[in-house]
């Protein structure tokens, strides 16, 4: 059999690889009676089928997914809450490699990419992004509207461009510009 069926009952550790979310992701969200999940001789697992049905379900229900690259924690802070409170699907990761990994194994409706990554350059990180998916709407935010790394992201085509500091407001009109559905004022 080539293709391994996988296990309707998972571990933990299969279920983070199954949604590729963080091990202690699944835990917090286990605890908290977020996943459809029972304990059996003192160890959690998971239903995949209920997982498949109730969880998954959400992201084909036109939840948008948004990848952050940004290794600033309080601006990684600032969109978790935003995107959270849009109801977007998000990972948020400090660099280059792990931008380019999470979009080798799916794809995404809006990237947020900073110009300085400490593992590589954001002009060539924003090619090999659109190399993997050349429609993606790719943002820029950058601290530096007048570098030469963006001027040469700039010379590829129209860049929706951000300079920091980010605002919550600044954030929600980006999101509706690019044709998604924001958070809506309180």
């Amino acid at each position: 059999m080539a293709d391994e069926e996988l296990p309707e009952l998972m571990t933990v550790k299969e279920t983070a690889e199954y949604l590729r979310i963080p091990l202690p992701t699944v835990y917090y969200l286990v605890q908290r009676g977020q996943l459809p999940a029972i304990q059996i001789g003192g160890r959690w697992r998971i239903k995949r089928s209920l997982l498949d049905r109730d969880i998954l379900r959400n992201d084909e229900a036109g939840q948008p997914t948004v990848l952050v690259v940004d290794d600033d924690a309080a601006l990684q802070t600032l969109f978790k809450q935003f995107l959270k409170k849009a109801g977007f699907g998000r990972i948020v990761v400090g660099t280059g490699a792990e931008a380019l990994a999470h979009c080798e194994k799916q794809s995404f409706d809006l990237v947020f990419l900073d110009l300085k990554l400490p593992d590589i350059s954001g002009d060539e990180l924003y090619t090999k992004l659109k190399d993997i998916n050349p429609d993606v709407p790719i943002v820029i935010i950058t601290g530096y509207p007048d570098s030469e790394i963006l001027s040469k992201i700039l010379s590829s085509g129209p860049v929706t461009v951000i300079k920091k500091p980010i605002e919550f407001d600044q954030l929600n009109r980006t999101v509706k510009q690019l044709g998604h559905k924001g958070t809506e004022a309180k």
